[in-house]
């Protein structure tokens, strides 16, 4: 039932804090409308970190941004006047649409110190709303179906899946979970979606009958369910959904459209695009070709 197996790539941001690249992947770019996914962490953080460890303010268009934290805090600021603090189990979920910039920073980790842990995932919009109206929207509690069975705490962090359903906004078919597995769990993730994943964040598990570690994503083939059995305690995201098409990635844009992304390269080069409410002093860089 697996199609491929994705190892994280790691990149060290500075101080000792990893980020594992899994999506895109050379050979399998997305998974349904998925087309980014890091996994952050897990790293202890001692009070007084250095700012340099922050995401300063940058651009996005085309996409959703997600992000999902097991442990610790960030904080989120964008052109739109948000100011949102995220803590584990909650959702922040950004709509770039036409144009967005924000800034993620440990504000709460350079004060108090904490232990950071979470995944950071892109939705691409389909073609019909990639030019919407960027918005922002914080989920926590009742917005994000929870359940408990057989061993088994589950999360529905977006999009439908088993009858339930995430008060996030998506714009195409998708899901998206978190599952803390018991040893000895047991659980089967249903054939609804084109296209699924499994990615294991803690532990390891077996994925239709094949060994599954943590930094390990299996892509599943098409059709059929997939038993997932924890023999460890683990924590997995499932994610997936209907295939959204051909997508060009630069950074932070992504697009259907090749000049579209030429022109939010620009934008951003000519500091057209408003810097986030409260955070407008510094900003990333457009990266430039090497040579």
């Amino acid at each position: 039932m697996i199609e491929r197996i994705i190892d994280k790539r790691k990149h060290d941001l500075g101080g000792g804090f990893e980020v594992g690249r899994v999506l895109p992947f050379h050979a399998r770019r997305t998974v349904g409308p998925y087309i980014f996914f890091d996994h952050m962490g897990p790293v202890d953080l001692a009070p007084g970190i250095p700012r340099e460890l922050d995401v300063r303010p940058h651009p996005h268009i085309g996409l959703s941004t997600v992000t999902y934290l097991y442990d610790g805090a960030m904080t989120h600021r964008d052109s739109l006047g948000f100011h949102q603090e995220i803590r584990p189990g909650e959702v922040n979920w950004m709509i770039a649409g036409k144009g967005i910039t924000h800034s993620e920073r440990f504000e709460y980790a350079r004060t108090n110190g904490a232990h950071m842990h979470g995944i950071q995932a892109w939705v691409a919009l389909p073609e019909a709303a990639e030019e919407t109206d960027p918005a922002f929207f914080h989920h926590e509690g009742g917005d994000l179906p929870t359940w408990e069975e057989s061993g088994i705490r589950g999360r529905l962090i977006a999009g439908a899946t088993e009858g339930m359903r995430s008060a996030v906004k998506t714009h195409s078919p998708q899901f998206y979970m978190h599952w803390d597995m018991a040893p000895g769990s047991r659980r089967v993730l249903p054939a609804e979606y084109t296209e699924r994943a499994v990615y294991v964040a803690i532990g390891s598990v077996e994925v239709g009958g094949q060994k599954l570690h943590a930094g390990q994503m299996a892509v599943l083939r098409p059709g059929g369910d997939v038993a997932i059995h924890a023999e460890e305690a683990a924590t997995v995201m499932l994610l997936g959904g209907e295939p959204i098409g051909e997508r060009f990635l630069f950074w932070n844009f992504v697009s259907s459209s090749r000049d579209r992304i030429e022109q939010a390269k620009e934008d951003w080069r000519q500091q057209r695009m408003k810097l986030p409410d409260g955070d407008d002093l510094e900003f990333t860089p457009l990266p430039e070709p090497k040579g």
